[in-house]
C-alpha cells in the first residue's frame, strides 16, 4: 500500500463498484473498503480509529 493518491494497477474489469465492511483482523474489528474491480486495492483499520458517519454532520 503506497500512501500517495494514484492509481496503482489495472482495472481489472469495468466494474467501478467501491464497498465496505466490518471484518475481524486479528481477532479485533476493522473497517474495511475495497474497489472490487480492481485487484489489491482496499485498505482497512480498526473500527474505533474510523470516523463515524454522524460525525460528519
Amino acid at each position: 500500500m503506497t500512501p500517495e493518491g494514484e492509481a496503482v494497477g489495472n482495472q481489472s474489469s469495468d466494474d467501478e463498484t467501491v464497498v465496505s465492511a466490518i471484518d475481524e483482523i486479528e481477532d479485533r474489528p476493522h473497517l474495511v473498503i475495497a474497489d472490487i474491480g480492481r485487484d489489491d486495492a482496499w485498505l482497512s483499520m480498526t473500527e474505533r480509529d474510523a470516523v463515524s458517519l454522524d460525525a460528519w454532520r
